[in-house]
């Protein structure tokens, strides 16, 4: 009897969607579903608050000043229309208020990427997922397009109650959809920053900074060289009072004494080129060194 084939198992019903809607552009529309591409869960390490004396956990409690605690159930949203008054808002009433175009995301220009700087990412990144087999061929194709124009998409879309600017845009083989900020949500650096000095190319301090950018510039980066350094001590902290030993803190190198800017550059330069020579090894000098350790180990 011939075995029965594994049905293929969704990514996305593993995960909780963020939105649902129709993905539109022109007079091409499919239903999408939105998934954080942020994983909070692998990387957060939860303290929580205590009571000193008991080690109780503190506990927040939502109340009403003439009622007392109140049952989630019971809470509803509202505007302040004047001091202490206010107009109720229900759920339902907002999804009535919500067209149809509200209901989608909508691509209405396409552009270069060098075309929109970071400072507009608002940090929050989602994967769009096509939502049932009809939107597979509309999805892959649009996918696809953006991928071989090499450009973004820049729509719109109602998210957590809010009217959202997003780039669309090929991440490996998903839509990612990143929620900007608007122009006026950007603050001027002038309003915060104070004014550099004026300084010339021909500096020799600007050189030498340049050489030490152009020695620290890595042919092929590999984000995944960057770890959570901070987490891992804290989760040994945690391990070792859990077990009752004493955590000894390393030792850290202690940071030359710099004169001046100058000699931080220079100093720089000297430190990248050491720490290159070091692990740099060539590769007749690796083999003659494992064929040492071998010779040490047959005799």
């Amino acid at each position: 009897m011939p075995r029965k084939a594994k049905s293929q198992s969704n990514p996305a019903e593993k995960a909780r969607a963020s939105w649902r809607g129709m993905l539109r552009f022109g007079l091409v529309s499919f239903p999408v579903e939105a998934f954080n591409a942020h994983s909070a869960q692998a990387s957060k390490i939860a303290l929580h608050q205590l009571h000193a004396p008991c080690h109780s956990r503190i506990r927040y409690q939502k109340t009403c000043p003439l009622h007392g605690p109140v049952e989630t159930s019971e809470i509803v949203s509202g505007y302040e229309i004047s001091k202490g008054k206010y107009i109720e808002i229900s759920p339902e009433e907002l999804e009535e208020m919500r067209t149809e175009s509200e209901r989608a995301l909508t691509v209405d220009a396409f552009i270069d990427p060098v075309e929109l700087d970071v400072i507009h990412f608002d940090g929050r990144m989602y994967y769009l997922s096509p939502d049932g087999d009809p939107a597979r061929e509309p999805y892959a194709v649009f996918l696809e397009a953006l991928r071989r124009r090499d450009c973004w998409g820049v729509g719109k879309v109602v998210f957590s109650g809010k009217e959202q600017v997003v780039i669309i845009r090929p991440y490996e083989s998903a839509l990612n959809m990143a929620m900007l900020n608007y122009e006026a949500e950007i603050r001027d650096p002038n309003d915060t920053v104070a004014p550099a000095v004026a300084v010339r190319g021909s500096d020799r301090k600007v050189q030498l900074a340049e050489k030490l950018i152009e020695n620290w510039t890595e042919d092929s980066f590999d984000f995944s060289h960057y770890k959570d350094t901070h987490r891992e001590s804290l989760k040994e902290l945690i391990e070792a009072k859990a077990e009752g030993r004493e955590l000894v803190a390393p030792e850290v190198e202690e940071e030359p004494q710099i004169i001046n800017l100058t000699e931080a550059l220079e100093r720089s330069l000297g430190k990248r080129a050491r720490s290159r020579a070091t692990h740099a090894e060539k590769p007749h000098e690796r083999s003659a060194a494992h064929s040492r350790k071998k010779s040490r180990t047959a005799s």
